[in-house]
């Protein structure tokens, strides 16, 4: 198929799904922002099939993963990890090991079936709980951490994000990635949304940051960082 036409067809994809989404969870609950932040219930799996079937959402946990490079020997934590593209995306690259937490029992459902034969495998281990909350039983070190379009749902994010330092090893890395959802979201839309990542990480003590956009409508950004210390291998 040419590319115009694939072009196209995934507009057409995207838009398709994301309306009607939107449509059954409204019809199942008025407060589609609040089934975004903790899908619950049965609008909270509609919300997780519509999460996980955008062409967008795809595109960008793919691109996200890629920019991480992981190795066989990483260890890494993804937060807020929906219904679980980025960490199936991760498990195919090769990641020694795949860990996640997400406050929602509807993602975690969605994402563990998704990702089951890694879970058998002991490469992808699962947890339901929020940023604020993290067990100690993942307080890494991490070689890598990710969190892609939910940092605007984290309470205090500049102190979760230091916390989350703390458990990387020294130069790990970091990527916050965010494609603005809201209605008449544009480039610059995307463009503030990533300064704003920017100034966080640096405040939470984050060096070498480089930022990177990926051509969605509305684009995606993402901000890599690293922990203070030596390069990461």
């Amino acid at each position: 198929m040419p590319r115009p036409a694939r072009r196209a067809v995934t507009a057409a994809v995207e838009y398709a799904v994301a309306r009607a989404g939107i449509v059954a969870v409204r019809a199942l609950d008025h407060d589609v922002i609040g089934q975004a932040h903790h899908p619950r219930g049965a609008a909270g799996r509609v919300t997780a099939w519509e999460m996980a079937h955008r062409p967008s959402n795809r595109q960008r946990s793919a691109w996200v993963v890629s920019l991480l490079g992981v190795r066989p020997a990483s260890r890494v934590l993804e937060i807020g990890f929906g219904p679980g593209l980025a960490v199936a995306e991760l498990a195919r690259a090769g990641a020694g090991h795949v860990y996640g937490i997400d406050h929602s029992a509807v993602m975690l459902r969605q994402a563990s079936r998704r990702n089951a034969a890694a879970i058998r495998a002991g490469r992808v281990t699962l947890i339901r709980a929020s940023v604020d909350q993290i067990p100690p039983a993942l307080d890494g070190p991490f070689d890598a951490i990710l969190a892609v379009n939910s940092l605007g749902f984290w309470p205090a994010p500049a102190q979760r994000l230091a916390e989350l330092r703390r458990r990387l090893a020294p130069g790990g890395r970091i990527a916050i990635a965010a494609q603005p959802r809201c209605p008449g979201a544009t480039a610059d839309t995307s463009r503030g949304a990533a300064r704003e990542i920017e100034e966080l990480l640096t405040a939470a003590g984050f060096t070498q940051l480089s930022t990177q956009a990926l051509a969605l409508s509305p684009p995606a950004a993402c901000v890599i960082a690293a922990s203070p210390g030596s390069s990461a291998s």
